[in-house]
This record gives C-alpha cells, structure tokens and sequence, in this order.
C-alpha cells in the first residue's frame, strides 16, 4: 500500500498515484477520475476541427530562426491576437536536448514508486512529485502525475529537490532550462514589438534579465483504459506570463478552445507551444486568454502507453 500512497504532506486525504491506480484499476476507472459530462470529451472534439475554408484548423505554427524581422513580429502577433497560442519552429533549441530532456525526465517515472516517494510534494510549495492540484477533500481528479520545480530566480531554486535519478537528468533539466529561458526573453521581445513597444518592455515588466521567475511541470499521463470517461489536465488558463510546452510528438491530446470549440493540437515534432498567461494577457490587454485542456484519444499509444509534458512557465 505504502507504493501508491502518499498519506500526509498536508494534503487533505492520501494521495493516490495516477501510476498505481493505471496499474492496478484493469479496464475500469475509479470514480474520482469520472468527469461531470459536460467536461468530457466527445466523439467531436477528438476530431479534427474544420476551418471555413474545408480545411484542417491548427494554431498557427511561427518560425523563429529569424525573430528580429518585421515578418516574425508580424506572426507572432497576429497569432497571440487570434488565438493566444502558436507552435514556434526552427527556435533555436536543439532537438537532441529536447530528446534528452523527455527521456530523462520519462525515466523517473519509471523508477520505482519508493524512488519517486521520496520527492512526493505538499501543498505548501507544490514542488516536488505530486498527483493532485487541489486541496478540496473528495473532488474529482486528473488522469496524471506530475513533478513540479522552481527554477527561478536562482534564490528558490533547490536542486535538493531535483531526481537524482535517472542520472542524466539533473545535467539535462538544467540545460533545457538555461535554452529555455533564452527563448522565452526572444518571445518576449517579438511580443513586445507586435504591441508597439521597445523591444525591453515586457521583459522589464516581469524583473527584467535575470530577475524572472520560472517553474518547471512534468506532466505523465499513464495508459488510461477509459479515455473517453475522463481528461489528464482540467480545463483551465496558464496564470503565468508565457507558457512553453514541450509535448509528446506521437501523440494529440492537447486542446485549445476558440469561439466555444475545442480544437485538438496536431504537434509538429520538436516545436514549443507557446501558451500567452494570464498575466501578460492583463498587462497587455491582449485578448483574454484561451483554456486548454488535455484529452485521451482512443487509439493513440496515450491508451496503452505512457506520455510526457513539460511545461515551463515564464516570468
């Protein structure tokens, strides 16, 4: 029993690992995972969105080998006005670290639960292992695990609360962090320049270089035997400035809403999706910020597989 509970840390109830119930629960999930009907996922939204056009619908991809030009600024804010999201490509960030960072960090949830136990995490910080994001005794609950970090600034940062194992992944979390800071600061000044402002201004606006904050979510979704019946993460906005999501190429779970329908994201291998938060949605008055959502498509290895998130939020 002790592998799949964590029965303290100030959570109002044990914990139960997404992981242990996958393992345990065959072909039936337990009631706690059951979503309201309304916010489950129907046979539409696991379809492809149709443009008017006839046309497969995507959020808008964005090249961003050359982010100083007129072009770039130009698609970065036509993006963010429409929808909030776009997938960046060609950003700069190398797809073997991408690699390395997905693997490592796939690797510590496949070490054994008395492994992961001891990073589990407490609602005080979050930081650290965890399975639940709410303190509301015997509310419904996502289908997934995650691990949660603060990488910056640098006077938060512990790496005591980073896996020691698998032993690549303290070297690979912390150089997909430096990459990723570098491209969140290039983002901000094309977004900066799509509002009309000094290129600076949304970076000053957060703390400046090297005055950001910035966490880090790994999110695992275990396989799942009934996906229509649940989601691994709730509807809801990023409450950050700038979202960057590195997901799973193989598989589409993730969903945007736009004008009342939800879209399904079809990734393109090695992109970051980049999410405009809450706050630069408030400082900037750009549109208000767009939900998402992740879903279990039958038929994809997320039903009998595994799938791995990072998200790293900034400032």
């Amino acid at each position: 029993m002790s592998s799949c509970f964590n029965g303290g840390a100030g959570w109002p109830e044990p914990v139960v690992r997404v992981q242990a119930v996958s393992d345990t629960c065959g072909e039936t999930i337990p009631e706690r995972y059951v979503k309201l009907p309304l916010d489950r996922p129907s046979a539409t939204t696991l379809q492809p969105a149709v443009s008017h056009g006839g046309g497969s619908l995507n959020i808008p991809v964005v090249d961003m080998s050359m982010p100083d030009s007129d072009e770039t600024v130009r698609a970065v804010d036509a993006a963010c006005q429409e929808w909030g999201f776009f997938q960046a490509v060609n950003h700069g960030v190398s797809p073997e670290l991408l690699r390395r960072a997905r693997s490592s960090w796939r690797g510590f949830f496949r070490q054994p639960a008395e492994v992961r136990e001891r990073y589990a995490n407490s609602p005080a910080t979050y930081e650290g292992y965890g399975s639940r994001l709410g303190t509301t005794k015997g509310g419904h609950l996502d289908w997934g695990d995650y691990y949660f970090l603060h990488l910056l600034p640098p006077s938060i940062k512990s790496h005591d609360k980073w896996p020691s194992l698998p032993s690549t992944l303290r070297e690979a979390t912390e150089e997909y962090g430096e990459e990723v800071v570098k491209l969140c600061r290039r983002v901000s000044k094309v977004l900066s320049k799509g509002l009309g402002l000094d290129g600076g201004r949304l970076q000053a606006a957060f703390g400046g270089e090297g005055g950001e904050g910035a966490c880090m979510r790994v999110n695992f979704y275990p396989r799942c035997p009934q996906p229509e019946l649940t989601l691994g993460v709730a509807a809801h906005s990023d409450p950050g400035g700038m979202t960057m999501l590195l997901v799973d190429d193989h598989v589409r779970g993730l969903q945007v809403k736009k004008d009342g329908q939800w879209i399904t994201v079809d990734p393109v291998p090695d992109a970051f999706i980049v999410n405009v938060g809450d706050q630069i949605q408030v400082y900037t008055h750009l549109p208000r910020t767009t939900e998402v959502r992740y879903v279990y498509v039958a038929g994809t290895r997320i039903r009998t597989g595994d799938s791995v998130h990072i998200w790293y939020t900034h400032p």
